[in-house]
């Protein structure tokens, strides 16, 4: 039997200000924003990475961080060296001081994103 799931669709996250989510992971991340919708309890965005996509929930009357649901959103990059340099030069506030080397050969970094969110860099070994 094959696996039953093939990828992940989307990671929802609660931000407590769209228009600042989304300009974070567009200008600062390179991601693009493939739609944005309106719902009941607010505005939805949906960016687009790779296969994938990142679903930012600005639902402003419910929005409430709950500490341990989800601890960082990892993000594969070639070249984690560049993206650490443009982080410092948008003044993006990093948990890390600089890429440390994991696992053999991969390098990671983790960073926050506007409403503290705990993201990760993180390139594969060769």
């Amino acid at each position: 039997m094959g696996a039953l799931l093939e990828k992940i669709e989307h990671v929802g996250i609660y931000v407590s200000d769209l228009d600042k989510s989304v300009a974070f992971y567009q200008d600062v991340l390179g991601l693009e924003l493939k739609s944005m919708k309106e719902v009941e309890a607010g505005r939805i965005a949906f960016m687009q990475i790779g296969d994938s996509q990142l679903e930012l929930l600005g639902f402003p009357s419910t929005y409430e961080r709950v500490a341990g649901v989800v601890d960082h959103l990892a993000f594969t990059v070639r070249d984690i060296d560049a993206v650490y340099q443009r982080l410092k030069e948008k003044n993006i506030e990093l948990i890390d001081p600089e890429p440390k080397s994991i696992f053999g050969g991969c390098r990671i970094l983790f960073f926050y994103g506007p409403d503290k969110e705990r993201l990760e860099l993180f390139q594969p070994g060769e």
